[in-house]
């Protein structure tokens, strides 16, 4: 048992390493390749191979890094008071992550099916569920379709956004605006106003 700690270790620190680099180098490069990879965690091909047997196995695995690592920023936001502002608050951050990792994104849609994606987005998707939840129960989001449909369109529009940015039609500092001004009209209750993001934003705390 002894023996077998020491390699559990190295083991671990190897997976680490492998990830960490994969992250960094896909978010710069959606095309970056697996020697590459390897070459910057550190590693051989055959040590990574060892751990991520192909280049999908990888990618997953570096966008759910990704996207864990993320959780503590979206904690901080916060999501109290009126429904609107902590959406476009939350929008903000979110978009944030998303910015910072689209190159990964674009890496990670070329090799895993939109199921996996959404799966990996299950613990972000749970945040603004609940936002929505509170929203419609305070009238100020729509309650005639399923909250999963809202939710699953405020991940289209954000990425979309990212989209639009890797074929250079958007800036980046433009999309948050688009996509809160795109989400609060898809979340305002038939027949209301949707809120001038200018107010939301000056009336914020």
């Amino acid at each position: 048992m002894p023996q077998t700690q020491p390699k559990r270790a190295d083991a671990q620190r190897s997976i680490a390493a492998i990830l960490e680099a994969a992250t960094e180098s896909l978010s710069r490069n959606p095309d970056a390749s697996v020697s590459e990879i390897a070459k910057a965690a550190g590693v051989g091909r055959v040590t990574l191979y060892g751990h991520f047997p192909n280049r999908a196995d990888l990618v997953d695995a570096a966008l759910a890094h990704a996207i864990e690592n993320g959780h503590a920023a979206l904690d901080a936001v916060d999501l109290s008071g009126d429904p609107r502002q902590a959406l476009a608050r939350l929008i903000d951050s979110s978009w944030h992550l998303v910015d910072r990792f689209r190159s990964l994104l674009q890496a990670a849609q070329s090799v895993l099916p939109p199921g996996r994606i959404r799966a990996l987005h299950a613990g972000p998707a749970e945040r603004v569920q609940g936002l929505i939840e509170r929203g419609q129960a305070e009238g100020v989001f729509r309650s005639d379709l399923p909250v999963s449909w809202l939710v699953g369109s405020m991940h289209s529009v954000m990425h979309s956004a990212a989209d639009e940015i890797n074929a250079g039609r958007v800036a980046t500092g433009e999309a948050a605006d688009f996509i809160t001004a795109t989400v609060l009209a898809a979340f305002t209750p038939p027949g209301r106003p949707v809120p001038a993001l200018t107010e939301l934003r000056q009336s914020q705390p």
